[in-house]
């Protein structure tokens, strides 16, 4: 009775993330509410202001944006667009992923977290260079090992670090299976969703507490922001403050042309996202098929051990990202990767361009990637164009 009660609420939740998605493209591109005094204009304006006027009894004109660090519109108009894209209740924009995670972290208030043991490396140093001298330890689980995951628990554990698909290897975490577990224990659950992005997957549907972005990447979309964001659903009081007062006190937030950049991107994110997913569909099948290649990462692909579990979870395609195995040597694979045409050979992802990167040559003093790992985000180009450029990388 209950497989069947869940059976019949996903397919009631896909029809109705479908006619969300289709509302949603409007509020992307008009806003929830006009943030500027400028009534007339199509788009937002650009508030560069640092400070904002009193009037002759010393309030202000809207009584929330007093200064540019505590509050701005166009961070308002962003924000209030974040949390639409999450079906979230609240979202606060940073300056970076990283000190949008930070800004997590720093909210816990316990001593114990539990992570993915292939976590964004930078998210994982983060942990080991800002926190230790805290009270905040950690413990490093294979995610998709269930029973793993549930006895890294401590009676101080506050949190599970959720990131699928992961960074670079792809692999899938059941986050039901896992928020599930975590609610057992009354701890909470993050999801970082850069990679998948709410228009293939929305992690409050699946129980998560807390889903970050780094806004640089496929929300940003052009490779010209550097930014992240924290989303909350139904949050406790606590945590939200201590975020929002993390943010305000901190100052680790966005400048307002930023945001403004951002706005703008959002305006297209959901005409972009399918074209990727496509364009990296019909890449991970012809790479497959390809005698230079060892293995493909991608969810997408019926041969991938992680197909079942990411089909459960993705809607609307598999995605922007993959990795590949070559049956080459590691300078070999470097040197051809930077001689390609459409593809660069460049740190970080989900730009409308597509892009290489070797990932070990850029994980520091401790790199956990396979030597001949080439991660790759696949943009909006011509699919033959992508396809072709890669078929001369390989038979050079």
């Amino acid at each position: 009775m209950w497989g069947k009660s869940v059976h019949l609420f996903s397919v009631f939740y896909f029809y109705l993330s479908n006619i969300l998605l289709k509302n949603l493209a409007t509020q992307l591109v008009h806003g929830t509410d006009k943030q500027h005094a400028n009534q007339a204009s199509v788009v937002s304006d650009l508030v560069l202001s640092t400070t904002f006027e009193r009037n002759e009894i010393g309030d202000f004109a809207d009584g929330q944006d007093v200064y540019t660090r505590s509050s701005n519109p166009n961070r308002r108009e962003l924000e209030s667009k974040l949390a639409l894209l999450e079906n979230g209740t609240s979202a606060f924009a940073f300056a970076s992923g990283q000190a949008a995670t930070l800004g997590i972290f720093h909210a816990l208030g316990g001593k114990h977290v539990i992570i993915p043991d292939d976590m964004y490396y930078n998210g994982r140093n983060l942990l080991e260079q800002c926190f230790k001298h805290r009270e905040l330890t950690y413990s490093v689980v294979d995610m998709t090992d269930l029973s793993a995951v549930e006895a890294a628990i401590k009676p101080e554990t506050s949190l599970i670090w959720i990131e699928t698909p992961s960074n670079p290897l792809l692999k899938f975490t059941d986050i039901s299976a896992v928020v599930s577990i975590a609610k057992k224990h009354n701890v909470l659950t993050a999801c970082d969703n850069t990679w998948a992005t709410p228009y293939h997957i929305q992690p409050f549907r699946f129980g998560v507490d807390i889903i970050m972005h780094s806004t640089t990447k496929y929300l940003g979309g052009h490779s010209d922001i550097l930014g992240g964001c924290v989303i909350l659903n139904e949050p406790t009081e606590q945590m939200k403050q201590s975020i929002a007062d993390f943010q305000k006190y901190g100052g680790g937030v966005p400048s307002p042309f930023d945001c403004w950049l951002l706005n703008r991107s959002l305006a297209t994110f959901l005409l972009r996202m399918p074209v990727h997913a496509s364009n990296a569909m019909k890449l991970a099948l012809f790479l497959e098929s390809h005698e230079m290649v060892e293995q493909v990462n991608y969810p997408g692909l019926e041969s991938n051990i992680y197909h079942k579990v990411a089909k459960k979870h993705m809607q609307n395609g598999f995605g922007g990202m993959m990795s590949v195995l070559l049956k080459m040597e590691e300078s070999d694979l470097k040197k051809r990767a930077s001689d390609m045409k459409y593809f660069k050979h460049a740190t970080s992802l989900g730009g409308v361009e597509s892009l290489v990167e070797h990932r070990r040559s850029v994980e520091g003093n401790n790199p956990t990637s396979p030597a001949n790992l080439l991660r790759i985000s696949v943009g909006i180009e011509d699919s033959h164009d992508l396809i072709d450029d890669f078929e001369q990388f390989l038979t050079r």
